[in-house]
């Protein structure tokens, strides 16, 4: 299952509680990153998550979207964003 999860918009904690679930057990995790600034470091995700997170810029996001997708019928894949994923 892919999984869009939101960041909040100031630092690390502001994932919810469902996410950082789901970010924990997800096979692979991914920051898009390059619509929007996030306010924390890559690094700091990555230890307050406990595992590697992936960054997709542009090019993968538009170019290699197969990558992303492969095998999210199978595990989880966690796809993170800056703020609201789905706001207006």
């Amino acid at each position: 299952m892919l999984y869009f999860i939101g960041l909040g918009l100031a630092d690390e904690t502001d994932i919810t509680v469902r996410g950082l679930e789901v970010v924990r057990r997800a096979a692979r995790v991914y920051l898009e990153a390059y619509t929007s600034i996030l306010l924390v470091e890559h690094e700091k995700l990555q230890a307050y998550y406990g595992r590697p997170v992936l960054l997709a810029d542009r090019d993968m996001v538009e170019s290699s979207s197969d990558e992303i997708l492969h095998d999210a019928e199978k595990v989880d894949v966690a796809f993170l964003v800056v703020g609201d994923p789905f706001g207006k």
